[in-house]
């Protein structure tokens, strides 16, 4: 069976392009649309900025982990530490719900669409959008900082009460964040649909920078003792730390301000909604809404879990911070490669080319893979060595350290399964189906759940972090496998063997790898005990183990001959020669 030459018909159940909407231009929007570049010249030029994109990518984690370990310094690990990770929680999950998801799956595709058929290039539609956007999320702010106390109820239940009072005074400073966030998502995804994906990638920096600054300062003026009780917090710790996150992403939002002038597009409350076609809006994102609560109420669940557990073992906030390194070689590597390949994905599917589809799929899954198996090997092998290193300094010590390092371990066996398990979900995203991804994740997150209510039951509460992440693989490993068998029938083949045979090699020098890190850990550690080994043996391991695996790695997939580890050594000694 070979990749069918164009999509299959659209259909009121898989929705596969969104009925076009054309906009009405003004005389004036006229003259600006014919002195814009083609739609095609946009996303050549984006090729172009690749490695602009993928330093911005690196600098933005960059700080945003430096952002993470100055903060964990400040909070600590206990009561305070744990408070301030759930209330972040907040935002983001109502975000979700509201845009974050559809954003991606939905709105994307949808703003591609109207920038490459409307005859205003999409000017008039993006303005309905944000209008729309803006009216929708200041509501949702109000009403959530209206029931910032029951959220901190659903999150944190079985906690005392001066716990839960915590959580729900910094939510009242961070909740409003989900009018900023949602702003930021809109104007990033214009910028991305008119081939601008640098800013999207910079800004962030500005707000890591912000929230850097606030932990310096409460370094600075509460360097004490950790708060160990949630009633010791005082209402100047409270403002400090709520209204460092408010800020920093008011900054980010405000930094985007100038490259949307740059692209052309201009600010104009427009109200005639129905020209959106929000009917098929609905239609298909509802199906994401269903998504994306799911994956929240999910997120609940071990959160409470979590909560119940801080005084016997890792809380809330552990596992968020190697959650986060998770996320920070996932953005730095799936991400950048998901936001490129995503409006090349939806103009295939606007055209019919399921085969284009295809093989920016297979491409996506196997770049993926070579270059974040030796971050999955060093997360698995020196996982003590990174928690010591990276997190161990002002409020947290070394008990911490060592809660970490099983998290971090078993994080670093979901990093590729999470990868491209996204990478499926943003295939059907790009044929504007959100249907599909939204059923297949009723077994995946019934899966995840089972699995981490059962380690709650069966286990010491010490584990819970390690049981929640074991549950978390488990799930994505489910979902890659299903999405992918789904998705044959819509596009295809897309080079399963060659996917296989990747896989395969990968796995093999992985294990190479992995033994000679383990290795260089025990050379180094000289038989010193978890509790003993020093900070700076810490550095050394992590940065010898590191070179070890990645040198390991890489010397052992030449060997294999993983073609595209040869790509990417070609293309350094390419600009090298240059």
């Amino acid at each position: 069976m070979t990749a069918p030459d164009r999509l299959p018909p659209v259909d009121e159940d898989h929705t596969t392009v969104i009925p076009r909407v054309v906009g009405t231009a003004l005389p004036a929007e006229e003259i600006e649309v014919a002195a814009e570049p083609s739609f095609e010249d946009e996303y050549k030029g984006a090729a172009g900025n690749s490695a602009m994109m993928a330093v911005g990518s690196l600098v933005s984690r960059g700080t945003g982990f430096l952002r993470t370990a100055v903060m964990v310094a400040a909070v600590g690990t206990y009561a305070l530490g744990d408070a301030y990770t759930t209330a972040q929680i907040f935002p983001g999950m109502i975000y979700e719900l509201l845009l974050g998801g559809i954003l991606s799956s939905v709105l994307v595709p949808m703003l591609v669409r109207a920038r490459k058929n409307d005859a205003d290039r999409g000017q008039a539609f993006t303005q309905r959008l944000l209008t729309l956007t803006v009216i929708v999320l200041g509501i949702t702010t109000v009403l959530a900082v209206i029931c910032a106390p029951l959220l901190a109820l659903a999150y944190a239940s079985g906690t005392p009460q001066a716990y839960q009072d915590l959580i729900t005074s910094l939510s009242y400073l961070m909740l409003p964040t989900i009018f900023f966030y949602g702003l930021t998502g809109l104007c990033s995804a214009v910028l991305n649909t008119r081939g601008r994906f640098a800013p999207p990638m910079w800004t962030p920096i500005l707000n890591n920078l912000v929230v850097i600054g606030t932990g310096v300062v409460f370094l600075t003026i509460y360097h004490g003792d950790p708060v160990k009780n949630a009633a010791e917090v005082s209402r100047g710790q409270i403002l400090l730390l709520g209204g460092g996150v408010l800020l920093g992403i008011v900054v980010q939002a405000i930094g985007l301000m100038p490259a949307l002038r740059g692209v052309g597009f201009r600010w104009r409350w427009r109200f005639d909604f129905a020209k959106l076609g929000l009917r098929s809006l609905g239609r298909v994102g509802g199906w994401m809404f269903c998504y994306v609560i799911v994956n929240q109420l999910a997120l609940l669940v071990m959160f409470n879990l979590l909560n119940r557990t801080q005084d016997d073992g890792p809380g809330p906030i552990i596992y968020n911070n190697v959650f986060l390194l998770m996320m920070m070689a996932h953005g730095i590597v799936a991400v950048s490669i998901i936001t490129a390949l995503l409006p090349r994905m939806s103009a295939a599917a606007a055209d019919g080319r399921a085969g284009d589809i295809a093989a920016d799929l297979s491409r996506g899954i196997r770049m993926v893979t070579v270059v974040l198996a030796p971050i999955a090997v060093t997360y698995l092998v020196l996982a003590l060595p990174i928690a010591i290193a990276l997190f161990e300094r002002g409020q947290v010590d070394r008990t911490a350290s060592i809660e970490t390092a099983p998290v971090l371990a078993m994080a670093g066996l979901a990093l590729l399964p999470f990868a491209i398990s996204q990478l499926f979900n943003f295939s059907y995203y790009s044929m504007q189906d959100t249907r599909t991804p939204a059923l297949l994740n009723l077994p995946v997150i019934t899966l995840r759940l089972s699995i981490q209510l059962g380690w709650w039951v069966a286990f010491a509460a010490a584990t819970t972090a390690v049981g929640m992440m074991v549950g978390n693989a488990a799930s994505y490993v489910f979902a890659a496998v299903l999405s992918a068998t789904l998705l044959k029938r819509r596009i295809g083949l897309i080079g399963l063997r060659r996917i296989s045979i990747t896989l395969g090699k990968v796995a093999i020098a992985a294990v190479i790898a992995a033994g000679a890190g383990y290795g260089t850990v025990k050379l180094l550690f000289m038989g010193a005990t978890q509790s003993s080994v020093s900070s700076f043996t810490a550095w050394v391991t992590l940065v010898a183990g590191g070179l070890v695996i990645c040198g390991v790695y890489g010397a052992a997939a030449l060997v294999l001959k993983v073609s595209e580890v040869q790509d990417v050594v070609g293309m350094i000694r390419r600009k090298i020669g240059r």
